[in-house]
């Protein structure tokens, strides 16, 4: 009976704590009105004027103003190709630093989060005197000859080059993240002594185990590309961001429907490839 006794007080401290689930809900519920009362904000300035009471008209303006569908275009054009790129030059560095250097890890970490510390103007005012004093000395060269001849006005090759190193950090993260959770060494290992070839290791061993991570780096270097306005601008660059700031001057309900539009868009298109993720892992699993 007394040891009875003893535990009461304990039961009923612990009965008297709100459950975890509880906590868990003031947190979601916290951070959910943190995101939706601006969204919902900002959704009320698009659709209601003084004057007008509530009408859409300027989500029916977005296909028909001017310049739209082209700085669209162009940013998701410079978001595949950024992502493409990076992820070609940051996989493969990755896995021969595994591999053969482990004790370079640090300093590919180093190297690879270095553009998080560099402000975007100090980085532009850097890539424009880099160009100019490039092209001053490379002029004569074959080099400077060909990247001249695959410049095209319409895609911007350089602002591709700058969004490489913006988006370095985040898509280097996200794949030593999945990298962490499996033994790329074993399994490299065990698929050459069983003859594969390095192709057939990296796009049929190491990546299909890096699909979540893949997913997540591509979204990171898409969200990103889809909102720098800084380097874009001060290159002379219109993308999609910067045609949002220009004409917020004169049409301000167009281009926050317009930023809205595009947050819906990439929350839809992230929902649904992590839904497709996690179907595949499931059916791998049933398998």
């Amino acid at each position: 009976m007394a040891a009875l006794t003893g535990l009461e007080p304990v039961a009923a401290t612990a009965s008297a704590r709100p459950p975890r689930r509880v906590w868990r809900w003031v947190v979601f519920l916290l951070a959910a009105a943190y995101f939706l009362i601006p969204l919902g904000a900002a959704l009320w300035y698009t659709i209601y004027t003084p004057t007008e009471g509530v009408s859409f008209s300027a989500y029916g303006q977005l296909l028909t103003a001017d310049g739209f569908v082209q700085s669209l275009l162009l940013s998701l054009s410079l978001a595949a190709a950024t992502i493409v790129l990076v992820l070609l030059l940051t996989l493969p560095a990755m896995l021969a630093v595994r591999l053969a250097a482990p004790r370079l890890r640090p300093v590919m970490d180093v190297l690879c989060t270095l553009p998080l510390v560099v402000p975007p103007i100090t980085f532009v005012v850097g890539l424009t005197t880099t160009l100019k004093t490039g092209g001053d000395i490379l002029a004569p060269t074959p080099f400077w000859a060909t990247l001249n001849a695959i410049q095209d006005p319409g895609f911007p090759l350089v602002l591709v080059l700058a969004y490489v190193v913006l988006v370095l950090p985040f898509v280097y993260r996200s794949l030593d993240a999945g990298l962490r959770t499996m033994d790329v060494r074993t399994l490299v290992e065990a698929a050459r002594n069983l003859g594969a070839s390095w192709p057939y290791v990296v796009f049929r061993v190491i990546v299909p185990n890096l699909r979540s991570a893949l997913a997540s780096a591509s979204f990171l270097a898409l969200a990103l590309v889809l909102g720098e306005y800084t380097v874009a601008s001060l290159l002379g660059y219109q993308p999609f961001a910067v045609w949002i700031v220009t004409i917020s001057g004169s049409k301000g309900q167009l281009s926050v429907a317009v930023s809205i539009l595009s947050l819906v868009l990439i929350w839809l298109l992230l929902l649904a490839v992590s839904s497709a993720f996690g179907k595949e892992k499931n059916h791998d699993r049933t398998k």
